[in-house]
């Protein structure tokens, strides 16, 4: 099976599952690393007014219940792992959810070219409208892009 009908499954199977159980999938990505192929599964846990801490039980709830669907209807054929975790602090923003939600957080940008002589961009995060990204520097100044000049764009772990 493709790489995106397995994702495409995960993501089905997680807005089932996710709102009664209380999670809901941040992303998920089918790579081959190594030789071996991994399906990560990054899981946010829900709670009444926002977001929480995911926890190694929470993960495992939730492994148990994608093994049980994978092994039900089998759409991988080759051997893989299977990885449940927590999107982490410095998690990646992927959809238009992802942005607004972290609208005035810190940033970091990885280019695939670089722009102004850097591959790699800190600011805070303005938001992402029409597939254009726009971040500030420390002085306030705004600095725009088209999000598919980004490699990655994640939250910067500050501490």
């Amino acid at each position: 099976m493709a790489k995106k009908k397995i994702t495409d499954l995960i993501s089905d199977w997680m807005a089932e599952y996710g709102p009664k159980a209380g999670y809901e999938l941040s992303r998920c990505e089918y790579v081959k690393e190594g030789g071996s192929w991994y399906l990560n599964v990054y899981v946010d846990k829900l709670e009444e007014g926002g977001y929480g801490y995911m926890s190694s039980d929470d993960c495992e709830t939730v492994s148990r219940y994608l093994s049980a669907k994978l092994d039900e209807e089998d759409p991988i054929k080759q051997e893989y792992y299977l990885i449940v975790s927590s999107p982490g602090l410095d998690r990646q923003l992927v959809s238009q959810k992802d942005f607004d939600r972290f609208a005035g957080e810190l940033v970091e940008i990885k280019l695939y070219k670089a722009e102004n002589g850097k591959k790699l961009l800190e600011g805070k995060l303005i938001g992402l409208k029409d597939g254009i990204i726009t971040i500030a520097d420390e002085k306030e100044e705004e600095f725009s892009l088209p999000l598919e000049k980004a490699a990655k764009v994640n939250l910067k772990v500050v501490f």
